[in-house]
């Protein structure tokens, strides 16, 4: 069963979004970052355009959302408090971390490679111009 849930706070100076699903026993976040308070309009329009452009970070193993019938006066109690507290759960700062780690290894990766690709190009232009000295060119 797939679950998912998104949060809506201020994290100074930004308002962020905090995207949560859950497929069986995998627990993936994504944090998307609005920037001036958006209406529900906004949000809602936002995820329909940029769906295919979410970067959830790496599955974590575990369920981060529970589903359980309460009582409506209940929860209702339970979402005004939880509007009051931090959103942000462990899990879903765990899961940021590691997509963060993620693309920091990326980035090295990619950054290496050019740096690599630049000393070839550099040693190849030094030999070709050696070569045009050596022919008394």
């Amino acid at each position: 069963m797939i679950q998912s849930a998104l949060t809506v706070f201020f994290e100074d100076p930004f308002w962020v979004g905090m995207y949560e699903r859950t497929d069986g026993e995998w627990y993936e976040v994504c944090k998307i970052i609005f920037g001036a308070e958006p209406k529900d309009y906004e949000v809602w329009d936002y995820l329909l355009q940029n769906w295919r452009k979410l970067r959830f970070s790496p599955p974590v193993k575990g369920g981060g959302l529970t589903e359980r019938k309460s009582n409506p006066k209940r929860l209702q109690r339970e979402i005004r408090h939880s509007l009051q507290k931090a959103p942000v759960g462990t899990k879903a700062q765990q899961a940021l971390k590691l997509q963060q780690e993620q693309k920091k290894t990326e980035r090295k990766a990619v950054g290496r490679q050019q740096r690599e690709a630049e000393k070839e190009r550099q040693y190849a232009l030094r030999k070709q111009k050696q070569r045009q000295k050596h022919r008394g060119r």
